[in-house]
């Protein structure tokens, strides 16, 4: 014998999930494509910029260890002096082997004078040092301050 009691008939309000689960719509198909193609474009990107130019990665570097010296100048209170030689750099003022004194790039040089003065005080002067790469002669890069803000790298101007 059937009841009235609530719960005791089958719902037919949610029989179309039932039908539904069999597969997926056509926008969730799209949906999902979109989202593999955004991040496989930003993993492609990523990658290839880890590489980067030797070029561009001395001359990043260089800036980083610039601002530190500078740091590490006005700090102590002793200037610091970057001498570009030969085979490297290296920083006069600061003890042994406390920053990097290699090229990461074999074939990086400096073009011209490679003397930077970086303190102690807090505003230095105008200061610019320009890199070149023996296997890319025409390609320069240009690391300098204004005096008051960090190193930056851009192109070397003619």
């Amino acid at each position: 014998m059937p009841t009235s009691a609530p719960g005791n008939r089958p719902r037919r309000a949610f029989a179309w999930m039932r039908r539904r689960a069999a597969g997926f719509t056509l926008l969730e198909l799209l949906v999902v494509v979109s989202i593999i193609a955004i991040a496989s474009a930003g993993v492609a990107f990523a990658l290839r910029d880890a590489g980067g130019d030797p070029l561009d990665r001395d001359a990043q570097r260089l800036a980083a260890l610039l601002e530190s010296a500078r740091a590490r100048s006005r700090l102590s209170g002793q200037p610091v002096r970057w001498v570009a030689g030969e085979d490297g750099f290296r920083f006069e003022g600061l003890p042994a082997q406390t920053l990097p004194e290699q090229w990461l790039a074999r074939d990086t040089q400096v073009a011209g004078r490679g003397v930077l003065v970086l303190g102690p005080e807090p505003v230095i002067g105008p200061q610019a040092v320009v890199l070149t790469s023996a296997g890319h002669p025409d390609r320069a890069l240009r690391v300098a301050t204004d005096g008051l803000r960090p190193f930056t790298v851009g192109p070397a101007t003619p």
